[in-house]
């Protein structure tokens, strides 16, 4: 599935926001006080990020006027999520930033995905949760004014409602079900945010523009190592 959008317009202050760390690919370009993008374009996807970035950033770019010239910050989610996805966008967005002379921010995909939940006002819990597999959820709790409640951590789902408090709350994010599941047999206030499975492109952009470059670097945040391990089976040892 496929979703486009553009305008013609311009600005001085435009930035690019990228994502790549869950099952889709998306990134849009958007004006600075502006809530809605001026070009934006997102495909589902759980395998072939790397493939399908570049060609779609630039079809993104080049429906504003000035291309990547007209460019003054990228944000890029940067995990928890995808091993493999994080890596792609950090690299995307950092090569751009580095061509263009531009800065370049990291988004927390945990605090992309509650945004648009915060933005809405609900009270007084906003739940972010990844499937990290195995029974354990990627999670992180808000507060209605945006502020951190439960720090970004990995959890077993168990863990991860009691973490959280009493509700009611809403849950955002691909672990959303299990932990309402959780939640219900427990007794506990929780209702599910089905739009919000995956990052929406423009609060990353939002969040991005917020963002101080010096503090949000765009450096991969994977909560827990990959899975996958490089081999020592007949290593070499090195003599000091």
């Amino acid at each position: 599935m496929t979703e486009t959008a553009a305008v013609d317009e311009t600005s001085p202050a435009l930035v690019l926001a990228i994502d790549t760390s869950l099952s889709a690919v998306s990134a849009c370009v958007s004006h600075v006080g502006e809530p809605a993008p001026i070009a934006f374009e997102a495909m589902a996807m759980a395998r072939g990020h790397a493939e399908a970035l570049v060609p779609l950033i630039d079809r993104v770019v080049s429906q504003i006027d000035g291309g990547f010239a007209a460019l003054t910050r990228v944000a890029v989610t940067i995990g928890p999520g995808s091993f493999t996805g994080i890596r792609v966008g950090v690299a995307a967005a950092r090569a751009i930033g580095l061509a263009c002379k531009i800065p370049v921010v990291g988004v927390s995909t945990l605090s992309a995905l509650a945004a648009p939940a915060i933005a809405s006002g609900f009270r007084p819990t906003i739940v972010a949760a990844i499937d990290a597999h195995h029974g354990n959820v990627y999670v992180q709790s808000f507060s209605v004014d945006g502020g951190t409640q439960l720090g970004a951590t990995i959890l077993s789902v168990k863990e991860a409602i009691r973490a959280v408090g009493q509700g009611p709350i809403r849950l955002v994010g691909s672990g959303a079900t299990m932990l309402a599941i959780e939640a219900w047999s427990l007794g506990i206030n929780a209702e599910i945010d089905e739009k919000s499975m995956t990052p929406d492109i423009a609060f990353v952009a939002r969040l991005g523009l917020l963002a101080d470059p010096v503090r949000a670097l765009p450096r991969p945040f994977y909560i827990r190592p990959p899975d996958a391990k490089p081999q020592t089976n007949g290593v070499i040892a090195r003599v000091e």
